[in-house]
């Protein structure tokens, strides 16, 4: 089966479970009310990894030190939403970054390469009590992706591929509140299966500190990888780092 049609089916699939976990009723008497919040981070991160825009084209690679990552480092955006009623969870996740790189290729060649990520992660679930202040999300849903690549080798080559696809994924977040202030959130997932990418996955944890009743500043680590193959084209990138946010509850 062709992957835009598998992509298509899957999506709406998805989509339709969502809707309908939406719509069933929540479990708790004060669950009729919707809750959120926003976070806007930096992140610390580059794209790291090998881009290859066709067969016998050459491999554009990145390196994945943090110095030679922010030195690589063109332009960054992202965020994260959350929406919750009862127990029903809704996620969202926006990642942006551009990196470009410059150097010599055998025989010498110069050459230089640009990398653009976006990507929109998109999600509802099931929220669980598993005690002691920690509470456990159970997610599913899908994550889109652009990535837009350049390789000029003087005077032999320019291209600029440019792929888009959807991946389905399931994940796990876990909130921890370890006092008044403070707290632990953990979330990770999975993804492609061949679907859109061979591989998608990521993880993610922050330290957070209550500032005020609904702000929130936290500082943690996030990884973000993505194995993908068509066409020719091959990317096998990742991006990771530090990550600083701030969140505002409402």
């Amino acid at each position: 089966m062709p992957r835009n049609s598998r992509t298509s089916r899957l999506s709406l699939a998805l989509a339709a479970t969502i809707a309908c976990a939406a719509a069933l009723p929540p479990s708790g008497a004060a669950a009729q009310d919707w809750s959120g919040q926003v976070t806007l981070y930096g992140w610390g991160a580059g794209v790291s990894g090998d881009l290859t825009p066709f067969t016998g084209a050459p491999t554009l690679s990145f390196e994945k030190s943090l110095s030679e990552v922010l030195e690589d480092l063109d332009g960054a955006f992202f965020a994260t939403a959350l929406a919750r009623r009862g127990d029903l969870v809704l996620f969202g996740d926006l990642t942006y970054s551009s990196s470009s790189r410059s150097g010599t290729i055998p025989p010498g060649l110069p050459a230089a390469g640009e990398v653009t990520l976006r990507s929109l992660t998109l999600a509802g679930g099931r929220r669980f009590d598993a005690g002691g202040g920690t509470t456990v999300d159970l997610l599913a849903g899908l994550r889109a992706w652009e990535i837009e690549g350049a390789v000029n080798v003087v005077p032999v080559l320019s291209v600029s591929p440019s792929k888009s696809f959807v991946d389905p994924i399931v994940g796990v977040r876990v909130n921890t509140q370890l006092s008044d202030r403070w707290s632990v959130l953990s979330y990770a997932d999975l993804g492609g299966f061949g679907v859109g990418s061979d591989l998608t996955w990521q993880a993610a944890v922050t330290a957070n500190y209550r500032a005020r009743d609904n702000l929130y500043l936290s500082v943690g680590w996030r990884h973000l990888e993505v194995d993908y193959s068509d066409g020719g084209t091959v990317f096998d990138g990742a991006m990771s780092g530090p990550v600083v946010g701030v969140t505002l509850q409402f």
